[in-house]
């Protein structure tokens, strides 16, 4: 699928940069005494990636934090969800760990579970900021360190963070983004034309089992959407086994609407909640967690028309 993002990179930043800590890391020969904060030279503008000199080995024992370009934008506030460009750097080595600045910015929502360092980086600065962390292995990641991305438990941990925009800010995706996963095998197959999807084939799917059910096609590698939360969607709803779908947004614009608030059926507001924006999900609606028994006339489904969606959750704010 072409508007799906690679899952390499995402994979290794969600447990590097979001607060899952490795196991079976090895202790560094870091000592004692390295060099503070001010001794790094950091160029470049603030959404491009920067260009990191070292000056020695630096000493992550004191968390030091420095807003290195000023922002004007929103500013962050605990519970948000942020687009941000993270580089993380290790302060012993005096190189790159991992970055994202060679690829689309991460979606963090900043909670007590967000990693340290970014969570005090974000929250209370402005969209537009490049924040700068130095602090140490144990308390950005524990005891263990992270040595998925080369960074032992004794070592100094810089990170850089832009700011690019919080929920608010953020334009929705363009397509579904995050890692590909083999549809259920009940599920109806997607027919597409250049690209867009115009239907569902349900000549392979089983029959309804009357339970409201739902597969994932991407796994999104945005935010989990909250109930009360605006999605931006788009999405085809089709009656099993109609030739032609009853209504659909691939052909305009995505829809927006709130979720888990009871502002659409209540098949949508069960199975949405909790997906992570970027996600493409299939979903069996039978008619009590569609329209009910009066159908929906104007639609043209009855009371007891099983309805399939396929929806992509392109934003949540």
């Amino acid at each position: 699928m072409s508007r799906v993002r690679s899952a390499a990179l995402s994979g290794v930043l969600a447990l590097s940069m979001l607060g899952l800590a490795a196991c079976g890391s090895e202790s560094s020969d870091a000592d004692e005494g390295g060099a503070p904060l001010s001794s790094v030279t950091i160029d470049g503008k603030q959404g491009e990636e920067p260009k990191v000199t070292f000056d020695g080995r630096l000493d992550g024992s004191e968390e030091e934090t420095e807003v290195l370009i000023e922002g004007d934008g929103e500013t962050v506030a605990d519970g948000d969800t942020v687009s941000a460009h993270l580089w993380i750097g290790n302060g012993f080595t005096q190189e790159e760990a991992t970055s994202t600045f060679d690829g689309a910015p991460e979606s963090i929502e900043v909670t007590d579970e967000t990693l340290a360092p970014i969570r005090d980086s974000l929250v209370d600065h402005k969209v537009g900021e490049r924040v700068v962390v130095l602090t140490s292995a144990e308390d950005a990641y524990g005891e263990q360190g992270n040595p998925s991305i080369g960074i032992g438990n004794k070592d100094a941990v810089l990170f850089i963070i832009d700011i690019m925009g919080t929920a608010e800010t953020v334009p929705p995706l363009d397509g579904p983004q995050g890692e590909e996963k083999k549809p259920a095998g009940w599920a109806p197959t997607l027919i597409e034309e250049d690209g867009v999807i115009t239907g569902l084939d349900f000549s392979t799917a089983h029959e309804p089992t009357g339970k409201l059910i739902a597969t994932t096609l991407v796994k999104g590698d945005g935010a989990k959407v909250k109930s009360g939360q605006t999605l931006t969607v788009d999405y085809l709803g089709q009656v099993y086994k109609a030739d032609e779908p009853f209504d659909e947004s691939y052909s305009g614009e995505p829809a927006e609407f709130p979720i888990g608030v009871g502002q659409v059926i209540t098949g949508w507001d069960e199975r949405l909640v909790g997906r992570t924006v970027g996600s493409r999900v299939i979903l069996e609606i039978p008619p009590a967690d569609g329209y009910g028994k009066q159908g929906n006339e104007q639609a043209g489904i009855k009371g007891t028309d099983t309805l399939f969606f396929v929806v992509d959750i392109l934003g949540a704010k």
